[in-house]
């Protein structure tokens, strides 16, 4: 879950960093939180595939 924090960090500094004027910057930080969510979704996807989640009876 923290990969997903620092995910909504980056999207709250890029959506800042837009209101205020810095296109620059604003297109960087919203980058990485993309790569960030995206990176997120997989490893969530493998950890589902992995029964990380699941529990032994």
């Amino acid at each position: 879950m923290e990969l997903l924090h620092w995910t909504l960090i980056f999207l709250v500094v890029a959506l800042v960093c837009a209101v205020l004027g810095f296109g620059g910057f604003a297109a960087t930080f919203a980058g990485i939180a993309k790569i960030l969510f995206f990176v997120f979704l997989v490893l969530f996807v493998i950890s589902l595939f992995f029964g990380r989640g699941r529990r032994r009876l």
